[in-house]
């Protein structure tokens, strides 16, 4: 049923809007990962988690469950609900027991939807799960131009996975401030995959150069 459903909502992106994939080979292939991704629209989980690999598991905000049919898609793919600003600590332990059966998650970790296309700040939720759970983050990118309608071209991009052990213990409570690093590793990956490099640093390589 999940493979099916999986190969539905690919069709369908495929149907709707000019879908290309950059960067799939660095998703490992014999462990589950955890996908942080920018996050622009409603579509964004689906649409990444139809080309990414093997199953996956992601948190959706519990509005999202009231339509069934909606609520039906969405828990066929493997959404499991969050309650935001309720302090919903569970949620942290239900993603950790999904990544250990065999699932991928998928995690959105500016934690609302962009409104004029930049990557926010994120929090460091990616970045416990990953710490708890000893699983890599793979940075993920959407990209495309200010609004999804009917055949815009969208940009699917897959970045290096970063490994939780480059910047803390792997352990059930670790280190706070070596959260904030890693977070800050993850999203800046986004970051360049959706927004590419700043001006500034493209002109310094190009005056590098050409000395």
């Amino acid at each position: 049923m999940y493979y099916i459903v999986k190969f539905l909502v690919r069709l369908y992106f495929r149907m709707m809007y000019k879908i290309s994939i950059e960067g799939k080979e660095n998703i490992p292939d014999d462990t589950t990962v955890i996908y942080a991704c920018n996050h622009r629209s409603n579509a964004d989980p689906p649409l990444l988690g139809a080309w990414s690999k093997g199953k996956f598991a992601f948190m959706a905000k519990e509005e999202l469950f009231k339509n069934k049919l909606f609520a039906w898609l969405i828990r066929s793919l493997g959404a499991f609900p969050v309650a935001r600003g309720k302090g919903d600590t569970g949620v942290i332990d239900t993603a950790v027991e999904r990544l250990g059966s065999k699932r991928s998650l998928m995690i959105f970790p500016e934690g609302t939807r962009s409104k004029d296309g930049k990557v926010g700040r994120g929090h460091t939720g990616a970045a416990l799960i990953s710490a708890r759970s000893g699983k890599a983050i793979v940075p993920a990118g959407i990209c495309y131009g200010e609004k999804l309608k009917f055949r815009t071209p969208i940009t699917l991009k897959f970045g290096t996975p970063i490994e939780p052990t480059e910047y803390c213990e792997v352990c059930d409570e670790p280190n706070p401030r070596q959260l904030v690093k890693l977070k800050n590793r993850y999203m800046a990956d986004i970051k360049l995959l959706v927004e590419g490099e700043p001006e500034e640093q493209i002109e310094v390589k190009e005056n590098d150069s050409n000395e």
